[in-house]
């Protein structure tokens, strides 16, 4: 058991140069602690990281909710230009641009649904 605690520790120091290492006792694993730094400045530092948090994920929120709104007035955009073509051909001629609009659309819809999806 002391073997791995100790092993556990070397490995520790080589992955985190910076930290110091533990001291042991036959009885216990001590770590030191910071003495600059009681209970109360590890709640607040927990509060702040919660409180950035939510504000970056508020704001992630904000900016896909934008981008959605972008992308479906383009999909009414295209959608409606794709009626026009198909309004001006008969049913004898399927124009190139009818087709190519229909693509457009279903690539817009497509990245539309993922973003709705990643919610």
């Amino acid at each position: 058991m002391q073997f791995k605690v100790f092993a556990l520790s070397i490995l520790l120091s080589l992955i985190t140069p910076g930290l110091p290492l533990p001291t042991f006792s036959q009885s216990s694993l001590q770590i030191p602690r910071n003495p600059n730094q009681g209970p109360n400045s590890s709640e607040r530092e927990d509060e702040s990281r919660i409180q950035l948090e939510k504000n970056l994920a508020k704001k992630a929120n904000r900016d896909r909710q934008a981008q959605l709104q972008r992308d479906t007035d383009s999909l009414l955009k295209l959608a409606t230009e794709l009626k026009q073509y198909v309004d001006k051909s008969n049913e004898n001629t399927l124009s190139v641009d009818v087709v190519r609009k229909a693509e457009e659309i279903e690539k817009l819809a497509h990245t539309v649904k993922e973003k709705m999806k990643a919610n």
